[in-house]
């Protein structure tokens, strides 16, 4: 029987849009009780804590938003690869980037966690909620170069800079001829990194990421390369997912709760995006049913298309080898997530 005990219950009507079933919740008499926000203290982390904070106070204009930026294990320890962090620290799956967080949580010092979703992994602790997700920005991942062309115009042994090891594997898979060289650093670091060119001839990073600090417009100005403003001799090149399945969770900002603070998860709902909701409620439990955590090599992603919910994967086994491919579709997320994890046994 499928266990759906550590995933939580979409609480929206999918047909209902962004709203939820209930009536817009009321403050009443706690308006004046500060809400206080965790946050890292990255350039990203930041604008999507801001993005959270507008969010809240367009719904209640009169309440009290504390931010408290936190840095963590992952912030920290730069000084080896971040698949190797968590061993090095003694912490399970991605905690790198929330044990901190969750720490604060703990204390009560802080009453939500804004995390980039991906980081978050797959089964969180009992005492803690994912309690929303705002509305998904774009899920690709973006090639950038020193040069026009994207991947075609990479030469044999070209270096390609990533810390994600579902990137390093798809990139093994799709041009076995390049170099996955590590790359640590927030966005802006990164970028610099590249524009340097000692150690990286092409970077990979996350749309979403790009967009939101104004690297690159929501939409594409042309097609194929786009060059970066701000960023003078460095092209981007958006990878479709199709071909470059992004992370689950990509693009998503969620918003960490502890499980039995129910002021705080009426806060985090009331900002929520259902249609959000659904997508990343199939792509965890279908990594949960993996038993996959955040390092393991899965790309995964869905669409929501007229009510129904559209799931694609590609999972490179554990023994090497060619990456397992499948799709499925259906309008219930936990069980759409189900057929995909049949159809790869």
């Amino acid at each position: 029987m499928l266990d759906t005990r550590r995933m939580p219950t979409p609480r929206w009507d999918a047909a209902a849009g962004d709203a939820p079933l209930s009536p817009k919740p009321q403050m009443t008499d706690e308006s004046h009780k500060p809400f206080t926000l965790g946050t890292r203290g990255s350039e990203l982390a930041l604008v999507q804590a801001s993005t959270t904070e507008a969010a809240l106070q367009k719904v209640f204009p009169d309440l009290h938003i504390a931010r408290c930026i936190i840095k963590t294990t992952g912030d920290r320890r730069t000084d080896v690869a971040l698949a190797d962090v968590a061993k090095a620290e003694g912490i399970f799956d991605k905690g790198v980037f929330i044990k901190e967080l969750e720490q604060a949580l703990d204390e009560g010092s802080i009453d939500i966690a804004v995390h980039s979703l991906k980081d978050l992994p797959t089964v969180l602790q009992a005492r803690f909620a994912l309690a929303a997700v705002l509305e998904r920005a774009a899920i690709r991942d973006v090639l950038v170069t020193r040069d026009d062309g994207g991947f075609d115009a990479l030469a044999p042994g070209a270096r390609v800079g990533t810390s994600s090891v579902r990137r390093a594997q798809q990139v093994a898979f799709l041009r076995p001829d390049l170099l996955v060289v590590d790359l640590r650093g927030n966005v802006p670091t990164r970028l610099h990194k590249l524009t340097a060119g000692d150690h990286h001839d092409a970077i990979l990073l996350a749309e979403a990421g790009l967009v939101r600090l104004g690297f690159l417009p929501e939409a594409p100005l042309t097609y194929g390369s786009e060059p970066i403003p701000g960023m003078p001799g460095l092209f981007a090149h958006r990878l479709d997912e199709k071909m470059f399945f992004p992370a689950a969770g990509q693009g998503a900002i969620g918003l960490e709760i502890r499980a039995t603070d129910e002021r705080s998860r009426m806060l985090a709902q009331s900002i929520g995006h259902p249609e959000t909701w659904l997508r990343i409620t199939a792509e965890r439990e279908f990594l949960r049913l993996l038993d996959a955590g955040c390092h393991t090599p899965v790309g995964v992603f869905s669409s929501l298309v007229n009510g129904t919910l559209h799931l694609q994967a590609r999972v490179f086994p554990e023994t090497g080898g060619s990456p397992l491919t499948a799709a499925a579709n259906g309008t219930d997320p936990l069980g759409v997530a189900l057929s995909l994890f049949q159809s790869l046994t």
